[in-house]
């Protein structure tokens, strides 16, 4: 179904001057469901996106997947069948996001993704993201626990893509570290409880706990473990850093860690950071539309695929004009080599065997204190 900021059927943005020449991006969120919580602030970003480069307008549609990749997969086909993309943003999960970018693929659309998905490489051709590896967030992380002492750790993910693929990569960056995963736990996105899984994790006596998890369910296990008692440190993904977890999880996620794109914190981030000044501007125009302390990575993964977009709309141009074959194409070599594109979650070089582009520059590690989010130094 089609969704508005309010939520409402549908809505779609255009340019004052809209032409039949006019880049159309079609959108799929997440903005009812288990992930809501990244699809909404997603969404609420769509009126800041660029609506002109150069002479050329930009038209946005925007549809809400409900977190249900048959919906993101009737989306995509929406998309490319009624309104003509030239190029798809979405989803706001891996299964979602991996359900549009097939359907993307096969109409030979560009799609820029908002999930960390993995895909065929048949799909990988026509699919970007504009969010960090997991491989670069994970890395964090796992630097921390050196630092830390963190010998033993425990892992409680989703059982779904993001959950295994955060486990497969953990896993291969701990080898020769001295750190042993002593237990895996697996939980649905829609589970009401966890009480047997952090029972086992618990009984593993671990100095640490990653939850491979995102959105607001992430702050379930963290609730189970603090009503247990667990005094270790609690790890999560980028995935779950936004406002909803700290309220749904209240003092128990006191503490957490989470490596995060710079937007999060960019009026805290170090002066020479890339990323400060455009994260600061981006920040103070989502806040004044949606109350102090909203902002999250989410809306700014949008806000960069937007970005991303604009700047690959010119040489685009130059090969064909919108709504053909031949602008896709072109559309979609333009996101195959993007260099440095400075936005608010880091900075953008991609490549034919890259096609996510972030650097070192694209991570940094937080922690909740007093109920906000803090920056923590990596040193």
């Amino acid at each position: 179904m089609k969704s508005a900021l309010t939520l409402l059927p549908f809505f779609t943005l255009v340019p004052l001057s809209a032409t039949a020449a006019d880049v159309t991006v079609c959108i799929s969120v997440s903005a009812t469901g288990p992930a809501a919580s990244l699809g909404i602030p997603e969404q609420k970003t769509v009126p800041f996106l660029p609506t002109k480069v150069g002479d050329t307008g930009i038209r946005y549609v925007v549809y809400d997947d409900a977190t249900d990749p048959t919906a993101a997969t009737r989306n995509a086909r929406k998309c490319v069948d009624s309104d003509k993309a030239d190029v798809i943003i979405g989803s706001s999960s891996a299964p979602t996001s991996a359900s549009a970018a097939t359907v993307a693929a096969e109409a030979q659309t560009p799609i820029v993704a908002l999930a960390p998905v993995n895909v065929p490489e048949n799909v990988e051709k026509w699919t970007f993201r504009s969010v960090q590896k997991n491989e670069q967030m994970a890395g964090a992380l796992v630097e921390h626990m050196k630092k830390t002492g963190v010998k033993k750790l425990g892992f409680l993910g989703f059982a779904d893509a993001y959950g295994e693929d955060w486990l497969k990569t953990v896993t291969t960056l701990l080898k020769g570290s001295g750190i042993e995963i002593t237990s895996v736990e697996r939980f649905a996105r829609s589970d009401t409880s966890v009480t047997g899984q952090v029972l086992k994790l618990y009984s593993a006596k671990p100095d640490a706990i990653l939850i491979g998890a995102s959105g607001t369910p992430s702050a379930l296990p963290v609730a189970s473990l603090a009503e247990r008692g667990y005094k270790g440190t609690i790890y999560q993904t980028h995935g779950s850093a936004t406002r909803d977890y700290i309220r749904v999880g209240g003092k128990a996620v006191e503490g957490s860690i989470l490596p995060v794109g710079p937007v999060v914190v960019a009026e805290q981030l170090p002066d020479d950071h890339p990323s400060k000044a455009i994260g600061v501007e981006y920040t103070k125009k989502y806040e004044t539309e949606n109350g102090k302390g909203s902002v999250s990575a989410f809306g700014g993964m949008m806000y960069d695929a937007g970005q991303l977009v604009a700047a690959a709309i010119p040489g685009a141009l130059k090969k064909g004009v919108p709504g053909t074959q031949e602008f896709r194409t072109a559309l979609r070599d333009g996101l195959e080599n993007q260099k440095n594109v400075v936005s608010v979650n880091g900075v953008y070089n991609t490549s034919p065997i890259d096609h996510f582009g972030h650097d070192q520059r694209s991570r940094v590690l937080i922690t909740v204190t007093n109920g906000e989010f803090r920056y923590l130094p990596m040193k």
